[in-house]
């Protein structure tokens, strides 16, 4: 990505995330970077670059330097004024004295184990699940996905814009988009919803020689 366009589609992330901050909760960040093993592989030089407010989620699955990553993480999103969870592991986000966790679907029991122990929980959400299921979990919000087409293997047929923010409308807690969220889409479901994406905020990605 040229150096223009960075910056064209870091305009339009800060742009569709301050629309977004309107109908989210104090507390809640406009917008969330979730890492991935694969896909950001270095995960520390999208978060130096990150917008002060947004949030972070490391998911680490299982890797053996994930305190170590993770402690890392959480020194630059402080020193960046970011929010961090945990990614399935309350445990970790415990000791270190992260902001929170994320729960997959399968583990939505864990959200009602912690309740109160943290100071944010989220949750994923698909476009099969019953709404009425998250006005039973102990959640601050749901990142609900497949909303644009996506490379993550188990995202499963976009479901639009249009269909999202009727769902998100019937939703008991804020929600945030995820799925193929992009700078160049993210305004079409900031009216309704916060940001959630992976490949979509490479354009904050901190090149070794760029001082910002």
């Amino acid at each position: 990505m040229s150096e223009k366009a960075q910056y064209a589609s870091r305009r339009k992330a800060r742009m569709a995330a301050r629309v977004a901050a309107r109908h989210l909760p104090a507390g809640l960040p406009p917008a969330f970077f979730l890492t991935d093993p694969e896909r950001t592989a270095q995960p520390e030089r999208i978060v130096a670059g990150l917008p002060a407010g947004w949030g972070v989620i490391y998911r680490h699955f299982g890797a053996e330097d994930r305190e170590a990553v993770a402690r890392r993480l959480l020194k630059l999103c402080r020193k960046r004024r970011l929010l961090l969870l945990i990614g399935a592991d309350a445990v970790l986000a415990a000791k270190i004295g992260a902001h929170g966790v994320h729960w997959p679907g399968r583990l939505a029991g864990g959200a009602r184990k912690w309740h109160g122990r943290l100071q944010i929980q989220t949750m994923s959400g698909h476009f099969r699940d019953n709404p009425g299921h998250f006005r039973t979990l102990p959640v601050s919000a749901v990142l609900y996905s497949a909303v644009f087409p996506s490379r993550s293997a188990s995202a499963g047929a976009a479901m639009g814009a249009l269909r999202f923010r009727q769902i998100a409308k019937s939703l008991p807690c804020p929600v945030y988009a995820l799925g193929g969220v992009n700078p160049d889409n993210g305004l079409l479901v900031a009216d309704s919803a916060g940001l959630a994406a992976i490949d979509g905020w490479r354009c904050f990605e901190v090149r070794e020689q760029d001082p910002s």
